[in-house]
């Protein structure tokens, strides 16, 4: 796949978290994972329209260069511009697991196994998502900062997840030089350290010291 428009496709998935049900959202960074584009070009500008999730300008052009190319439907794809602004985050974020997770954290054992010392892979941090307006539970959110092979290594983490029991990961795979959206800030803000992979981590670091 080209690699452009491989990160084109990554870093509109990022944009799209919080914004996106987190079912559709792992779906297709797992499609991205495993190069299925012409899958992702036929739904994800479809379901875009259907949630009523509007594109900024930077978003619009991402989904043009990562899916025109693949056969996605032109009118589908301008249909989903919108106004120069992302919905307001509806979550807070916390440091501290649930109740409900064991003191011995089998997936945070199991990410820390995957990912530490691993190549390409720099600081690992998690943090646990809080709806403003509902009264689910707390959800698991993985921040890993990766050079290279990102959409693959979000696939591989997903499926490791989704073996431990939660059904919809959301794992945010970011890249070195990336303009970190409000979301992402908020988890990073309001998160631990778990591991950090073979690249030096005084260069990658999510949370500044």
């Amino acid at each position: 796949m080209d690699p452009d428009i491989e990160y084109a496709c990554h870093e509109l998935l990022l944009r799209l978290a919080g914004r996106m049900p987190d079912q559709m959202l792992w779906r297709f960074r797992d499609w991205l994972g495993e190069g299925a584009m012409g899958t992702l070009s036929r739904t994800l500008p479809k379901s875009l329209l259907k949630h009523r999730i509007d594109l900024d300008q930077a978003e619009y052009r991402l989904l043009v260069a990562g899916l025109i190319p693949h056969g996605a439907d032109w009118h589908q794809v301008s249909s989903t511009l919108g106004v120069d602004a992302s919905a307001e985050n509806r979550y807070t974020f916390t440091t501290g697991a649930p109740d409900w997770v064991n003191t011995v954290d089998s997936v945070s054992v199991v990410v820390h196994a995957t990912l530490r010392g691993r190549p390409d892979v720099g600081e690992v941090r998690e943090s646990w998502r809080h709806d403003r307006g509902s009264e689910d539970e707390a959800k698991r959110i993985l921040l890993v900062t990766a050079v290279s092979g990102l959409p693959r290594l979000t696939g591989e983490l997903q499926r490791v997840l989704r073996v431990l029991g939660d059904e919809a990961p959301s794992v945010e795979v970011l890249p070195v030089q990336f303009d970190v959206p409000a979301y992402h800030r908020a988890a990073l803000e309001n998160s631990r350290f778990v591991c950090v992979g073979s690249v030096d981590a005084g260069h990658h670091k999510l949370v500044p010291a």
